[in-house]
């Protein structure tokens, strides 16, 4: 959408309370709907997450900021009057550090009744841990989430991505948009809350419906979407570089086969037959070695076989497909914007 005035959010305004990670991405999500973003900053700088200069910090990019100081009661007080102006509060501290500013939900609840209030904690209001800090890799471990991911020998990192941006953020969003329209039915505001924790835990039924079907286990790299099947896995190419391979379906597998020249030398009626599995990894990651990445992603672009090319972050904001559809916009450095459309 390219005018402003049309995106749904317009009109809508946000105060957004200093916070790293999921908090300010759902702030830049919230802003690339239309919504006026606002983020309250402590005048020095309280030490959290990884120091990045502001030209580059995607994530609060288009935000106006407001640097106030809520442990003086003159901050308090004025943020509880842009308050009584704005649509929605987003915040990220430990559980009760509002309370104590004097600023929780009830208080607010009671000034400004239409108020809309995002609360994301990082591992939810109770339990033992409720107090301590945490990053994106303590809630995944605790989620189940990073024992289930890497190879066979140890578990690997997916970025912040998972814990943070899918779960936490996503969490956060779905309750304020939700807050958002049952205000518009019965007039009142309220709070969404919960943690990043939660948001993890709340990516997982999938795989816990596939393990009471018998159809997953707890050891990592040994499961259907975790490497472990021929035809499920990234393959080196070539030149050191990799393919992606998520040829599931037995159409899309035999595609592959095609692709790859290797039908008569593996029999796609055996494809899930695990007796099979590593003559096909073999196979199939030695036919994929005689050419580079760039080669094969040639090959795969008019193929139906769900094939892909392993890009890195440049290579994916340069790729003409991401192009075609406005997913970056490259300047001196990868520019990501959000292109949300609606029907």
């Amino acid at each position: 959408m390219s005018d402003t005035a049309s995106l749904p959010l317009t009109g809508l305004k946000i105060i957004e309370l200093q916070a790293i990670g999921p908090v300010p991405f759902a702030g830049m999500i919230l802003r690339s709907l239309g919504a006026e973003v606002t983020r309250v900053m402590a005048p020095t700088d309280p030490g959290l997450g990884l120091p990045i200069k502001p030209e580059f910090d995607l994530l609060n990019e288009g935000k106006a900021v407001w640097t106030l100081d809520l442990k003086k009661p003159e901050g308090v007080a004025a943020l509880k009057e842009r308050l009584a102006q704005a649509d929605i509060m987003l915040e990220g501290f430990r559980p009760g550090v509002l309370e104590r500013l004097g600023i929780g939900p009830d208080v607010l609840m009671g000034t400004c009744p239409r108020l809309v209030i995002g609360r994301l904690s990082g591992w939810g209001a109770k339990g033992e841990l409720a107090e301590r800090a945490g990053h994106d890799i303590n809630y995944l471990a605790m989620a189940g989430v990073l024992h289930a991911i890497g190879h066979a020998e140890q578990p690997e990192i997916p970025l912040n991505l998972v814990a943070d941006f899918g779960g936490g953020a996503m969490h956060l969003l779905l309750g304020v948009l939700a807050k958002i329209i049952q205000r518009g039915i019965n007039g009142k505001g309220g709070l969404a809350e919960t943690s990043i924790l939660a948001g993890t835990v709340g990516l997982t039924p999938l795989f816990y419906g596939m393990m009471a079907a018998g159809r997953w286990n707890v050891k990592r790299h040994n499961n259907t979407l975790d490497g472990a099947l021929p035809f499920y896995r990234v393959y080196p190419t070539k030149d050191g570089k990799h393919m992606a391979v998520g040829a599931l379906e037995n159409k899309f597998f035999r595609d592959l086969l095609r692709m790859l020249n290797l039908e008569g030398q593996i029999d796609p009626t055996r494809q899930y037959q695990p007796d099979t599995y590593p003559d096909q990894i073999a196979k199939i990651g030695a036919r994929f070695m005689e050419k580079t990445r760039d080669e094969w992603a040639l090959l795969a672009k008019d193929v139906d076989a769900c094939v892909a090319p392993v890009l890195n972050f440049l290579e994916a904001a340069a790729h003409a497909h991401n192009q075609a559809n406005d997913y970056h916009t490259v300047t001196p450095i990868p520019r990501t914007k959000q292109t949300i459309r609606f029907a």
